[in-house]
C-alpha cells in the first residue's frame, strides 16, 4: 500500500515574526491562573477584607511572574497555575484556623 509508509508530521505552530515553535505551556499555565481569580475573588466571604487584600495582591504577583516566564520559561507557568489554588487553599485555611475567621 502507498500510504503504509508515509511519515505523520504534528502540526507545530510557528511564530512569524522569530521563526521559532510556540510552545502551549503558557497558555496553560495562563488558563490555570486566571480560572484561580474567582476563588481569590470570592475570597470576601471567607476571609476579613484586608485578607482578600493580601491574596489579590499575591494573585497580581503571580499573573506577572507568568508573563514575564512566558517565554524564558514556559513550563513554570503551568506550576504556577497550579500554585495559585494551592496558595489560595493553604491560605484561607490556614486564616481559619490560625486567625479564626468567621463568616
Amino acid at each position: 500500500m502507498v500510504f503504509a509508509r508515509r511519515r505523520r508530521i504534528r502540526p507545530v505552530a510557528i511564530d512569524p515574526a522569530t521563526g521559532r515553535r510556540i510552545s502551549p505551556w503558557p497558555f496553560v499555565g495562563l488558563v490555570l491562573l486566571v480560572s484561580s481569580f474567582f476563588l481569590y475573588a470570592a475570597s470576601g466571604l471567607l476571609a476579613p477584607a484586608w485578607a482578600v487584600v493580601v491574596l489579590l495582591l499575591t494573585w497580581l504577583v503571580m499573573l506577572v511572574l507568568c508573563f514575564v516566564w512566558w517565554t524564558s520559561h514556559p513550563k513554570r507557568t503551568v506550576l504556577l497555575g497550579v500554585l495559585s489554588f494551592v496558595w489560595w487553599w493553604v491560605a484561607i485555611t490556614a486564616g481559619g484556623i490560625l486567625l479564626d475567621w468567621t463568616a
